[in-house]
């Protein structure tokens, strides 16, 4: 299956607009499915997938039920259109299955890890699974070379510190400059951000000695590149992997949900900090997506979170992968 590699840069560096500061993320949309192959050990999942000549392995964090999908999405919206669309996708329309999935690049170089999850903070709500999804899949900790934070929301650095250490012992770290710089300012005390900001002092702050603070084109390691995509966060970024003569999109919370993001991205989110400017995002990202038909990973799609989008009246259609990845 050949995958266009088209390269480009999407968005210039300059930080996002105005924005709405909101507490710690907890609460996005995905649904799961079966698809095989993937493992199951002590209720930790994950999949493995091959992409030229790097190995891909998305890992479930855990799941949340919430209820209410209208306090969360499509808040420029009446609750019955956003009712309607989840009927009519054959969901239920009072509540959904809310899915956290790092991602684990090998790339026979580099162990590069793409979030954290919720870590020990998760624990009691069923989430932080990171940890036990990595050693199921044959990986442990102290292999993981580069850990990237595409933002600074809970549910992506509460993993980075275990019991006040680094829980990835010989990681270096790379995160996105604008982020680090909005979350860490002394501005957000006393303001709804505030949690926010002291979540950062305590799991970032600790490791910026080990982090390399990157903008929009910025290379990881070889074969894989940031470009910025400004509106769920102030420095929110996404990441392209190209090995051999395939490439795939990460696209951390760009959408948030399968089917209210990506059918309806004009559809305002909750959590999205500036509202205009991640719409605009969520188009820019999927229509590229889209034209060059490239698999991307998203953090809280349908486990195991890979899939494809076409595009589909006033959006996109998700495609979910089931076998292109194992021909």
């Amino acid at each position: 299956m050949a995958f266009s590699l088209t390269r480009r840069t999407l968005f210039g560096t300059g930080a996002a607009g105005a924005l709405a500061a909101p507490a710690l993320l907890t609460d996005f949309a995905s649904a799961q499915d079966a698809t095989e192959p993937h493992g199951m050990t002590n209720g930790t999942t994950f999949k493995t997938l091959k992409l030229g000549a790097a190995k891909i392995t998305v890992i479930s964090d855990g799941t949340r039920m919430m209820g209410n999908p209208h306090e969360i999405y499509g808040l420029n919206q009446p609750a019955d259109a956003v009712s309607k669309l989840l009927t009519d996708n054959f969901l239920p329309a009072g509540g959904f299955v809310n899915g956290f999935s790092p991602a684990l690049v090998d790339t026979g170089n580099d162990v590069v890890l793409f979030d954290t999850g919720f870590g020990e903070a998760g624990r009691e709500m069923g989430t932080g699974k990171l940890v036990d999804g990595l050693q199921a899949a044959g990986y442990t900790p102290d292999q993981v070379s580069v850990v990237v934070i595409t933002h600074m929301h809970g549910d992506h650095i509460g993993g980075l510190m275990t019991a006040g250490k680094p829980t990835f012992s010989n990681a270096r770290y790379v995160a996105g400059q604008v982020e680090y710089d909005f979350w860490k300012d002394e501005a957000r005390v006393g303001t709804p951000a505030e949690n926010g900001h002291k979540a950062v002092l305590e799991k970032v702050v600790p490791l910026a000695e080990k982090t390399t603070f990157i903008a929009d084109g910025a290379e990881v390691v070889p074969g894989i590149t940031a470009l910025a995509a400004f509106g769920h966060s102030p420095g929110h970024m996404v990441f392209r992997l190209d090995s051999g003569n395939k490439a795939l999109m990460l696209t951390a919370d760009t959408a948030n949900h399968y089917v209210l993001s990506l059918q309806r991205p004009d559809w305002e989110v909750r959590f999205d900090m500036d509202k205009v400017a991640a719409i605009a995002t969520r188009r820019k990202v999927f229509d590229m997506i889209a034209t060059d038909r490239l698999p991307f990973i998203g953090y809280h799609m349908p486990f195991p979170a890979v899939g494809f989008v076409e595009r589909s009246d006033l959006g996109y259609r998700f495609v979910p992968a089931t076998y292109q990845f194992d021909i």
